[in-house]
């Protein structure tokens, strides 16, 4: 029902997802989206569950896999990634949706706490998943910071 309001356009998708979240009005039915979020994630295959793709910082395991496309404005960042905690696959699948296939340019300017902030995210999080979510947000932009710098 949602989807068929707006058939003009596409959303990207993190605006998807933060259309989705403002449709929900209560907690509990935001945490089970964040769950189908992680749900919904591609898996990782086994052998880029390793150190280099760790994101250190977070207190379950999540891994960032990074892939970059060079296009005319610049270099690309595409992101695969995978957590062993359902709530946390759900922030990766924010972080995804909010970061892979933009200019890293881009990347290192977006501000992500506000997005966190128009889904509520910071009051309805533990300090650790916090922290964590802190964590793959440097990790992108340091990593998005570096390719953009090589060019």
């Amino acid at each position: 029902m949602r989807g068929a309001m707006n058939t003009t356009t596409t959303l990207s998708p993190i605006d998807q997802i933060l259309d989705d979240f403002a449709f929900l009005d209560d907690w509990d039915d935001r945490y089970r989206y964040l769950i189908e979020l992680g749900r919904a994630l591609e898996p990782l295959p086994p052998e880029a569950h390793n150190d280099a793709n760790r994101v250190h910082g977070c207190a379950s395991q999540v891994w960032l896999q990074k892939e970059v496309r060079q296009e005319a404005d610049g270099p690309h960042l595409d992101f695969k990634g995978d957590s062993d905690a359902l709530i946390v696959s759900g922030l990766v699948a924010i972080v995804i949706a909010l970061f892979s296939g933009r200019p890293a340019a881009e990347i290192v300017q977006t501000d992500a706490e506000a997005v966190f902030e128009k889904i509520g995210l910071r009051e309805h999080l533990t300090a650790q998943r916090s922290n964590g979510l802190r964590s793959m947000v440097n990790r992108i932009k340091s990593e998005a910071a570096a390719e953009a710098a090589a060019t």
